[in-house]
């Protein structure tokens, strides 16, 4: 397996997922709905500091998550053209969205990155419909207590043909979801299979609803874990914080020797109960804390060094 580049190695990459498929335009007025607000979010995120800008696209007319191309056509390559952050275009889409739906836009625009949740797995936040009386959409409700009787659906086969027709056949590399330590090893056996080189981009998320909890403890078995299957020098450790957990785990992580993600996709909050206005009060928030830590953040162009990427001028848009 080929190394990580020596170059900046001990910076920090920060990614911010904008705006996801999980929370709803009820649960916080910040959420990045319409293409301008999602490009507009993402062009602020990346000012602040994050290398990578990781997207999902939502229905301008009620905020719902959508695998429409036409959709994101509206704001990935505004957000290439003002900014020179790494774009990642997220290939799990929703619960409710095909495999040929999550992949119809990433075979299009021939991305840097992609996201590919390395397992199928039950992913829910269904117990937060308890806590909302009044929705402002009427598909919102269903949609998220919904979620208690859905599975994200990656077989072994829908993983492998992700890998064969966006990795081998477009050159893009991946941020390789893993929410529990059974993906790491689903990971590392597609690695032995020769479908995946390094170096690795693992993002490994905790507090999610039937992945792993969000315990301290946790971080250290899933770094421990990857350098055992992987070894230190081939890989590059990322932190997912859901929800509350995002900057404490993140900064553990951080010290750990990891990077960073952050993004209204994955807390709606700054700190406790304060909503976060937007993805680059996250953003600035997470860099002062590492560079209060004496850690460096990492370029667009440093990060993609680091991950081995085909360079911005080789994408579709």
């Amino acid at each position: 397996m080929e190394k990580p580049a020596k170059k900046s190695q001990d910076k920090v990459i920060i990614t911010c997922a904008v705006t996801g498929s999980v929370h709803t335009p009820t649960m916080s007025p910040y959420l990045p709905l319409t293409p301008d607000e999602i490009a507009r979010q993402s062009i602020e995120a990346a000012e602040a500091g994050a290398a990578i800008i990781h997207l999902h696209a939502r229905d301008p007319e009620d905020g719902r998550p959508t695998a429409d191309p036409k959709i994101f056509d509206q704001f990935v390559p505004r957000i290439k053209a003002e900014t020179d952050a790494v774009i990642n275009i997220t290939t799990g889409g929703s619960t409710r969205m095909t495999l040929e739906e999550r992949l119809a836009y990433p075979l299009q625009a021939k991305p840097e990155m992609c996201s590919l949740n390395m397992g199928s797995m039950n992913f829910s936040i269904h117990p937060a419909a308890r806590r909302i009386s009044e929705w402002r959409h009427d598909w919102e409700k269903p949609y998220i207590e919904g979620m208690e009787d859905l599975i994200f659906r990656n077989t072994f086969r829908d993983i492998k043909h992700i890998l064969q027709v966006l990795g081998e056949g477009c050159g893009t590399r991946f941020e390789f979801e893993c929410y529990d330590v059974g993906h790491l090893y689903n990971l590392a056996h597609f690695v032995d299979e020769g479908l995946i080189q390094g170096p690795l981009f693992i993002q490994t998320i905790y507090g999610v609803l039937g992945g792993l909890g969000p315990d301290p403890e946790n971080l250290v078995l899933m770094r421990t874990t990857a350098d055992r299957l992987f070894g230190r020098e081939n890989y590059r450790f990322s932190i997912l914080g859901a929800g509350r957990h995002q900057m404490p785990l993140l900064t553990m992580g951080a010290v750990m020797g990891g990077n960073v993600r952050v993004g209204l996709e994955d807390s709606l909050y700054l700190g406790k109960g304060q909503l976060a206005a937007s993805c680059a009060e996250q953003v600035r928030k997470i860099r002062r804390i590492l560079e209060e830590l004496s850690l460096e953040i990492a370029t667009p162009d440093e990060a993609r060094a680091l991950l081995g990427l085909k360079g911005r001028e080789r994408v579709a848009f």
